[in-house]
């Protein structure tokens, strides 16, 4: 069964799409992306201060040249000067998003009670590799007791859903609409 979900993976606003094309494009080490997601996760309170129109951009871009790699530093003034570093996250999850795309990588989670064989895990990324057109498939698999049984596996807006919880809702609402 396929479902359209939209508000099961975090929205990225065009703007953070724009600006993590941008760092895709400008092709910084990836080590030093993932540092300055690290620091953005670990700090939260750097969002706050960069969002901050009480904090110059000076005392910003000293911060910036303290705390971050040297090669990331110049994206991120730029995106303080136009008061973007308080979408960080939403730009490094772009990011992230954009690189599998360029990649031909589809990205998929997988929720289920018991954790799938390598043969089913392997079929499962045959599958998403054909029905999204991709040369990758990457699952995250995660548990899930409140499935009762079955698995619930979603890729993009896409969401397949055939556990027992999901096909005991179907009939619940069938039943319901008689």
């Amino acid at each position: 069964m396929t479902t359209q979900t939209n508000n099961r993976k975090k929205y990225c606003s065009p703007e953070a799409k724009r600006y993590a094309q941008v760092l895709y494009e400008l092709n910084i080490p990836k080590e030093a992306l993932r540092e300055a997601k690290r620091i953005f996760s670990e700090s939260p309170c750097l969002t706050e201060v960069f969002d901050s129109p009480v904090v110059s951009c000076e005392k910003k871009f000293r911060l910036i040249d303290r705390i971050f790699p040297a090669e990331i530093r110049n994206f991120l003034k730029t995106a303080c000067r136009h008061q973007r570093l308080g979408i960080a996250d939403e730009i490094f999850e772009a990011y992230e998003a954009y690189c599998r795309e360029q990649d031909h990588v589809v990205a998929a989670r997988l929720s289920c009670v018991e954790p799938p064989s390598q043969e089913q895990l392997e079929k499962m990324k045959v599958f998403l590799r054909e029905r999204y057109g991709a040369e990758e498939a990457e699952i995250q698999v995660c548990r899930d007791e409140s499935l009762l049984g079955g698995f619930v596996l979603r890729a993009g807006d896409d969401e397949y859903d055939w556990s027992i919880r999901g096909r005991l809702d179907r009939l619940k609402q069938k039943l319901t609409w008689r």
